[in-house]
């Protein structure tokens, strides 16, 4: 697999004090963020995209920031003297196409915030099939809290820092360290892109099987990010996860392995339930038993806030600031994130869409609603989602659920018949297995059968690596109806 050249640090200072910047798909997870950091570091930004929704629209429209409606050569007016492309942006959209033509200065968003932000820093790179975004928030919130005011940009929002990014002013830089193709003209992962001094590597398994055609793809993907980081520099690997340890021999520095496991050398003696969230006890050389609560359940949480221990302490931060911080820590928006209760009902909204992680999350939220009834809504959203290839991970996983609904395939035109995942099929086999489960052919057939199944007392947790068209909060107002 070829990659584009990763930026170095002798190629990342400003050039100019001020630039006009702008960004084609300004919408984007990333690119928004990118977009007000640039415009906090004094650059003017502008940008263009189709509809925006919020939040994204919000973020900018705070920021000042001028999103155009809809791709064209116009938008490109007046020259700016940079141009930021999406990875959403195909090589015959017509603002990209112009900009290509006029022979403007184009960079992917992975190569700008590089160039930006990252050659005087420390980045922090998370990356792994899961648990990047909620890692990459504990590491931002752990610093923060700890005093020591790190940069971030991560692909969710915090709930204890409010927004998804920061230039800061210390020497970390957290990036969730994305596996996804930079752009259309740099189509190797961001994460080649970030410069790591050290990385955090949470999972090694196979997803994006759009861009990746098999999994030793994947796994070479990640080999290269663990062969960048320099020999001064940290690998933290999951050590219980399957490939993590393949992919870390190919790295150069010190590596810490932490996890469940007696050979991994950062991992908690005891771990249990504790007023709704996780208490367990690290051993730390250092300073020795180490008491460290968490607001958060589940085991995925656990093995993600022993990733940030590992770092944080080989930083030099004191272990009991480190627990203190842990404590405080609030989660992350639409991970695991509880809307609200109306009519006895719970909503809580979740990323979720790999089958790992809906067999992660549902014993998490077993753990933190007791006996309480567990509905599931899952949109198949990814083209990897979608796909048949996980047939039987799904049914294990989703057989932890009182009851599940799925909605219709997001982008079932775009995969072959041979290769979809066949809902009716999956609904009988997790039928088969005790659990009830329905599907629909849309969104408001969907909410309807919903709402019609739930009861007091009920949690519903409605999953998708996108908007779900606002279903967890259209669900939410329906069951405030129910109390009016």
């Amino acid at each position: 697999m070829l990659y584009c050249t990763v930026f170095r640090p002798q190629e990342t200072a400003l050039v100019t004090p001020r630039l006009d910047i702008h960004l084609i798909a300004i919408g984007g997870t990333g690119m928004a963020p990118l977009a007000c950091l640039l415009s906090e570091q004094g650059h003017s930004v502008r940008g263009s995209d189709g509809p925006l929704y919020p939040p994204m629209s919000t973020l900018l429209e705070e920021a000042g920031i001028t999103a155009m409606e809809g791709y064209g050569p116009g938008n490109l007016e007046p020259r700016p003297d940079l141009v930021i492309v999406g990875n959403a942006i195909r090589r015959d959209n017509p603002e990209a196409t112009a900009a290509r033509e006029s022979g403007l200065d184009l960079v992917s968003m992975p190569q700008a915030l590089a160039k930006f932000f990252l050659g005087d820093r420390q980045p922090l790179v998370v990356a792994g099939t899961h648990g990047k975004t909620t890692t990459s928030s504990i590491a931002a919130w752990i610093y923060h809290d700890c005093g020591h005011d790190p940069g971030f940009l991560i692909g969710g929002v915090p709930q204890n820092l409010e927004r998804s990014f920061a230039i800061g002013t210390g020497s970390r830089f957290v990036i969730e360290g994305d596996e996804y193709n930079a752009a259309y003209f740099d189509r190797g992962p961001k994460f080649l892109h970030y410069l790591p001094q050290t990385v955090i590597l949470t999972s090694v398994e196979y997803d994006h099987a759009d861009l990746y055609a098999s999994p030793d793809d994947l796994v070479s993907a990640y080999r290269d990010l663990v062969g960048i980081i320099p020999p001064d520099g940290l690998l933290v690997a999951c050590g219980d996860g399957p490939g993590v340890r393949e992919v870390a021999d190919a790295a150069r520095c010190r590596v810490i392995f932490y996890g469940l496991s007696e050979d991994c050398e950062v991992r908690p003696t005891t771990w249990r339930p504790h007023n709704g969230g996780t208490r367990f006890s690290i051993v730390d050389p250092e300073v020795g038993a180490t008491e460290v609560t968490l607001a958060t359940t589940g085991q995925h949480n656990l093995l993600n806030s022993l990733a940030v221990w590992a770092v944080a302490r080989a930083d030099g931060l004191a272990a009991a600031d480190v627990a203190t911080a842990f404590s405080r820590f609030q989660g992350v928006r639409r991970r695991q994130e509880e809307l609200g209760t109306a009519a006895g009902v719970t909503v809580v909204d979740d990323f979720a869409h790999h089958p790992t992680a809906v067999a992660e999350t549902l014993p998490a939220l077993h753990q933190r609603y007791g006996d309480r009834r567990l509905v599931v809504v899952f949109e198949p959203r990814s083209l990897t989602a979608g796909r048949g290839m996980f047939f039987d991970d799904y049914v294990a996983g989703f057989s932890q659920a009182d009851e599940v609904f799925f909605a219709p395939l997001f982008h079932a035109g775009r995969l072959a018949e041979d290769e979809r995942l066949d809902l009716d099929s999956l609904v009988a086999a997790i039928a088969a297995e005790g659990t009830p489960c329905g599907r629909a052919d849309s969104i408001s057939a969907l909410r309807l059968a919903v709402l019609n199944s739930l009861r007091s007392g009920d949690v519903i947790v409605t999953m998708s690596s996108g908007s779900f068209e606002g279903l967890p909060h259209d669900l939410l107002a329906q069951l405030q109806q129910r109390t009016g």
